[in-house]
């Protein structure tokens, strides 16, 4: 048997112990919970035993706030990063990405380009969010066929719901040492009569981070103390009003977004992101006999990038200009089932041109667009809860290009599920379900050099669609001061895309060439399997005084025949401990991952073991109605010289080396 899987059985068989010990404590106390806006029915964090789902708020948000969201959520259970820089890092819902990974904001997608490759930037920002949710599971597959993986969702309340009866709001500074970083971020909410109005902004900017030994390992001729190109600017505005009322709320908002950021590859390119957004939203209350709630959602996104060369000159320019639309329907309960029905649509027109002629180098002009209608029902019988939903989509990709074909697909997606509470506090649950994924328009139709990536991406317009296969058992005490959860997962993948590294280096015309800075990179298909499997354990974890939680979490990816596939997360174990007593707050956090030798074909080297060391101390004041928390965050204490294994640019761009942020945050 594996070592890692010799000591991940360890792992759970201790986390069973202290569980077990630690309920013998405990009494009749519990603690607040935190609704989750992207579940169909809203439920608390700890009801989401069909829905796995972890909502970070608070001061553990703020603590865990990173330069992008991949850095903001790398530690949390199943999750990992692609940590490709400081300022492109995505997450990784157990071991799927890309466009298997839905990221949203206040339930609808971002619109930005970062499903196409690791080096582009998610277009949202994390320090002005009030919540960020994740679902790992079946119910994600409800917001899209992109959400076979899961989803993450970032709640910022630009559009208000609510009026306040006094203006309030929340400001921050921060500096941190490890590159000379420097962040404000603000978000204030205020009414005039039944006008709800709310202003958010950030303002960051940081140098090239310090790493702890050589950019490349063993590689002398590399850089060593500071990763070159890994510098980070980032601004955004935005402001939403709305019309609120006992009938419901309509509202609309409007946000900017300008990022540019280094690559830290050997090509030492840049990339210029910017974006505007616009949204609307509005809800109305029992419109109908039968029909609790009506809401209808609209997003519009004008997305572009440039990637620039060492010398500033621009390469290549993505452009994405999306509409969507949701419409939900909640009804009242009919024979116990209660649930939602609704309908998403969504177009968009996508490129990534030569910027300095124009032409389709990389990507040609393609428009898509798709329609789904969804419905997800819930039934109580006894201790038992049944679930199920079902998504039908179709989707269709429209080149811009003489000799490429229009591909349309028909997308069928559903879920069952079943809760079975056996004692109070406690769940056993089950779900299945089938997805089916669309190829990306970069899947078809890419036929050109990724400056960023150092690739030659050749797409294939014959690729069929995915169909996933999922089950997953799910065991969780939900109640009390002691909580704990455990998953088991398997994904069967008919027909995975992904992109296969040929290890044959070209130019930029894609002429064979073996001083040629791009390596060739056709998409292709293959089955796949996926299984894994998640533990945490957690005592008093929202309450006063001592606090502990520990977790464990690994998974596999292998294509059927082929090998492993390419960029799997390493297994994982961690401990965290707190301590609150009055205006004092301390944290400590230690994670051991383990060696990533599961490669892929075309990979050469496993990815080393490392330990990482956080800590937190945070000490609250009032004054007046304002109350202000100074604060200092550390960052891997040991230093250690940290490579992820899910990262592209694992051989030549570590992580941060040691860090410390200080900072002060006001509320009011």
């Amino acid at each position: 048997m594996p070592k890692h899987s010799l000591m991940a059985g360890a792992v759970l068989h201790a986390l069973w112990l202290f569980a077990a010990s630690a309920s013998a404590q405990e009494g009749d106390q519990t603690l607040p919970t935190v609704e989750v806006t992207a579940t169909p029915f809203n439920a608390s964090e700890g009801a989401q035993i069909l829905t796995p789902a972890k909502v970070l708020s608070g001061a553990e948000l703020r603590n865990k706030l990173g330069t992008s969201l991949g850095a903001t959520l790398n530690d949390e259970l199943g999750v990992s990063a692609s940590g490709f820089g400081a300022g492109a890092s995505r997450p990784i819902i157990r071991g799927l990405e890309g466009p298997r990974l839905r990221i949203m904001q206040n339930g609808m997608g971002v619109g930005d380009v970062s499903t196409v490759s690791n080096d582009h930037a998610v277009a949202i920002e994390s320090s002005t969010a009030r919540q960020i949710e994740i679902l790992r599971g079946p119910a994600a597959l409800l917001y899209g066929s992109g959400a076979i993986g899961g989803l993450v969702n970032i709640v910022n309340d630009r559009i208000p719901t609510e009026l306040m009866p006094a203006p309030t709001g929340e400001a921050e500074l921060r500096y941190s040492t490890a590159d000379q970083g420097k962040n404000l971020s603000f978000a204030t909410d205020a009414a005039a009569g039944t006008i709800g109005l709310h202003l958010d902004g950030h303002a960051r900017t940081t140098g090239d981070y310090r790493i702890p030994g050589f950019a490349a390992p063993g590689d002398a001729a590399s850089s060593y103390g500071v990763l070159p190109i890994s510098f980070t600017h980032s601004r955004s505005l935005g402001f939403g009003a709305s019309h609120i009322g006992d009938w419901g709320y309509v509202g609309a908002s409007v946000a900017t977004r300008r990022d540019r950021y280094g690559i830290p590859t050997a090509e030492r390119s840049s990339i210029d992101l910017s974006e505007t957004r616009f949204d609307a939203d509005g809800l109305v209350r029992k419109p109908v006999e039968g029909i609790r709630s009506i809401r209808v959602r609209l997003a519009s996104t004008d997305y572009e990038h440039v990637e620039q060369t060492a010398a500033g000159a621009p390469a290549s320019r993505f452009l994405n200009r999306t509409l969507e639309s949701r419409w939900e329907a909640v009804h009242e309960p009919l024979s116990g089932w209660r649930g939602t029905v609704g309908i998403q649509t969504e177009r968009n027109r996508y490129s990534a041109l030569s910027a300095s002629t124009g032409r389709a180098d990389t990507v040609p002009i393609t428009r898509s667009s798709s329609v789904a209608a969804f419905i997800v029902e819930e039934k109580d019988v006894g201790p038992f809860t049944a679930s199920a939903g079902l998504r039908l989509e179709n989707l269709s990709r429209s080149p811009e290009r003489a000799g490429l074909q229009d591909r349309s697909f028909n997308l069928a997606s559903y879920s069952v599920g079943g809760l079975w509470r056996f004692l109070p506090g406690y769940g056993l649950g089950t779900t299945l379900s089938i997805a089916q994924r669309a190829p990306g328009t970069e899947e078809l139709y890419s036929n050109g050099p990724h400056e960023s990536t150092a690739s030659f991406d050749i797409g294939n317009a014959a690729l069929g669609k995915e169909t996933s296969r999922n089950i997953e058992l799910s065991l969780q005490k939900t109640e009390g001061l002691v909580r704990w959860r455990g998953n088991l997962f398997q994904n069967r993948v008919k027909d995975f895309i992904y992109a296969r590294d040929t290890g044959v280096l070209v130019d930029e015309s894609g002429a064979i060439d073996p001083a040629g800075e791009f390596r060739r990179r056709l998409w292709s298909q293959g089955d796949a399997t996926i299984r894994g499997a998640e533990a945490e354990v957690s005592y008093n974890l929202r309450g006063d005084g001592l606090s502990l939680r520990a977790f464990a979490d690994t998974s596999r990816g292998r294509l059927d025949g082929a090998g492993n596939l390419p960029l799997q997360p390493a297994s994982r174990i961690g401990l965290d401990a707190g301590y609150k007593r009055g205006a004092w707050r301390s944290t400590a956090s230690l994670i051991h991952a383990y060696r990533q030798e599961r490669l892929a074909s075309f990979e050469a080297n496993p990815t080393p073991g490392y330990t990482r060391l956080d800590a937190s101390l945070s000490y609250d004041q009032r004054i007046g109605r304002t109350r202000v928390t100074w604060f200092m965050l550390a960052n891997n204490l040991l230093n250690q010289d940290i490579r992820l294994s899910t990262s592209l640019l694992r051989e030549v761009a570590p992580q941060p080396g040691r860090n410390v942020t200080m900072g002060v945050r006001t509320t009011f």
